[in-house]
């Protein structure tokens, strides 16, 4: 059997949030946590060509107060209900900025 050659290396860190997405309101807001932690946010778009991602995206760096480049959607990009992930901010950081933004 051959040798497998490997390198490890460091992850990246933050967190991630789970997000429910409701694209063609009025404006963009947190409107709820959820019991299972999601948090359902309002975006004044449409889910097409990506805009509702894109507003959400922009939204979230807004209120996380962090540049753009740091949050991704990794999973469910074209769904209703994303998993984001959140670089160099811990969960209870991202958890309190959010709970500030709740209407």
């Amino acid at each position: 059997m051959p040798k497998r050659s490997f390198h490890l290396h460091d992850g990246k860190k933050g967190s991630a949030i789970a997000v429910r997405v409701t694209p063609r309101a009025s404006e963009n807001k947190v409107a709820e946590v959820l019991e299972d932690g999601t948090v359902k946010i309002h975006v004044a778009a449409l889910p097409e060509d990506g805009e509702a991602n894109e507003k959400l995206l922009a939204f979230l760096s807004d209120i996380l107060k962090v540049p753009k480049t740091k949050i991704e959607i990794v999973a469910g990009l074209t769904g209703r209900d994303k998993l984001i992930s959140v670089l160099d901010m811990d969960a209870e950081a991202v958890h309190k900025r959010i709970l500030a933004h709740l209407d």
